[in-house]
């Protein structure tokens, strides 16, 4: 089979085939338990927005009751599915409940339907389940996307992946199946969804050529990718950098919290070059080529360079961030899907083992720090009457996701207001803010500039509190009231060693 149609959907079972499962149940259930465990082994789960969205869903509450005027909740189809399921455990279980339940919920989403596309892509016998992929694919479940807190996103992603391992099936259920959970994709964040529709076209389109026609398919593809990235830049405001190119080979969701995760990353990309020169020897270079998984890796690659990082659509007062960062987890599982029918060497699959365990023992690590320095805020909050306004200015400079960034927003649910929380005055979620109000600042520009320093307080943010470090260099938080004319500034807060000692 020259070039092969990997992608061609599996054929239908006959009478006398051996019955068909996803996943056999005991280790299914067995591994869902343990994928699971970095969702409760810490006091509050420490994935940066994702204290904004249970913030948000906070205040979703008081709109819904009449008690935040100035704020309104509008409606909009895609980008709420996780803050629409925060908001519904949030009113049945709390705070604290219904932040673990929906975070649980988004990791199996996104596993399990990366696991059955890599699956469902692989030439192995279809009971052979990619089982030596599981510790790498949870890795990225717990990787930067995750940590970032782009939980609509890392949702989206894997409802699609999953809508694509079904697509590859020819009963007229899956393809029902696979159209649905597109639908309930696209409520959760459009971004996956335009990749899921791209990946499937081309697959088809490449199912009707012969195998060498498919690099024309590429070439085309990889120009219309250009012009996309053309016709963006000149239509809308956008912007590019060097993360694009880190983010090329997915490796980079392994670089989460500070720069000693860089050597993990860099372990990660050898294991994967020599696991893709295993391929690369099984199958030859020039059927490799050909192939249309290594096309769908190599166009995820280009289209992280290709488009850009950032742009500002219409009627967004900040811009969609993060693309290429974003998308490389993508491409990092549609990797796995190339390698996955080749059994892994047993060196290499040891070192992938011992990769995987450094780096949830050094994500154990730091977001116990993060969870400290949150306590710590949390006690200084306590102090304030209730419905006082907040912020924070502390912000660990080697921290890649902003771990400290929107501490305060989960602090303050049901008893602050957050005033610099961003998501109402970016137009991109649900709860929006026009003009000055007493809960959150309305302008973008001046929440970003709380967050990151130089903003002036003015009379109208008072009453207004600042958590910073009680003394210069000092381990203790306390609240500052702050004066009109008084200027944030930024506190660096070294997480490693802890702040705070033991």
């Amino acid at each position: 089979m020259t070039g092969g149609t990997e992608f061609a959907p599996l054929r239908k079972r006959g009478s006398g085939d051996p019955p068909q499962a996803w996943t056999p149940a005991p280790q299914g259930i067995a591994l869902s338990v343990l994928l699971l465990v970095p969702c409760f082994w810490q006091q509050r789960i420490q994935a940066g927005d994702l204290s904004s969205h249970l913030y948000n869903a906070w205040l979703a509450q008081l709109i819904e009751c009449g008690q935040a005027p100035g704020l309104t909740l509008a409606r909009q189809s895609n980008n709420v599915l996780f803050d629409l399921m925060l908001s519904c455990l949030l009113r049945a279980f709390g705070a604290a409940a219904a932040e673990r339940i929906a975070v649980s919920a988004a990791v199996l989403v996104f596993f399990w339907g990366a696991f059955a596309f890599v699956w469902s892509s692989s030439r192995t016998r279809p009971r052979q389940a990619p089982w030596q992929l599981a510790p790498c694919l949870a890795m990225l479940a717990y990787g930067w996307v995750f940590r970032m807190g782009l939980f609509n996103f890392y949702i989206s992603l894997g409802l699609c992946l999953g809508a694509l391992a079904l697509t590859r099936r020819r009963e007229r259920w899956a393809l029902a199946a696979a159209v649905a959970l597109a639908g309930i994709a696209f409520v959760a964040h459009a971004m996956p969804v335009a990749w899921a529709v791209g990946i499937f076209v081309y697959g088809r389109l490449a199912q009707r050529l012969r195998p060498r026609r498919r690099v024309l398919l590429m070439i085309g593809a990889l120009a219309a990718l250009a012009m996309a990235g053309f016709l963006l830049g000149a239509l809308f405001p956008t912007r590019r950098g060097m993360t694009q190119f880190m983010a090329m080979t997915g490796v980079d969701q392994v670089w989460i919290y500070g720069r000693k995760y860089i050597a993990l990353a860099v372990g990660v990309l050898a294991v994967w070059t020599l696991w893709f020169q295993q391929v690369l020897t099984a199958r030859r270079a020039e059927r490799m080529v050909l192939d249309v998984r290594f096309q769908l890796c190599a166009l995820s690659s280009a289209a992280v360079w290709l488009l850009p990082g950032r742009i500002l659509l219409p009627g967004f007062r900040s811009g969609l961030n993060l693309m290429a960062e974003r998308m490389s987890l993508a491409g990092a599982v549609l990797f796995c899907a190339l390698v996955a029918s080749v059994r892994l060497p047993k060196p290499l699959l040891g070192a992938m083992a011992a990769i995987v365990l450094l780096f949830f023992g050094l994500s154990y690590a730091d977001e116990r720090a993060l969870n400290r320095v949150e306590t710590q805020m949390e006690q200084a909050v306590a102090q304030l009457p209730p419905a006082q306004r907040v912020v924070s200015v502390l912000a660990d400079p080697g921290d890649r996701i902003w771990g400290l960034a929107h501490a305060v927003d989960r602090i303050c649910v049901g008893r602050c207001f957050s005033y610099a929380n961003y998501e109402p005055s970016t137009a991109q979620f649900r709860v929006r803010a026009y003009g000055d109000n007493r809960f959150v600042i309305a302008d973008y520009a001046e929440s970003w500039s709380i967050q990151t320093g130089g903003y002036v307080v003015k009379a109208r943010d008072l009453p207004l509190y600042n958590i910073d470090r009680c003394e210069a260099g000092g381990t203790r938080f306390c609240l500052t009231p702050l004066r009109a004319g008084a200027t944030l500034r930024n506190t660096d807060v070294k997480l490693t060693p802890v702040v705070g000692g033991g």
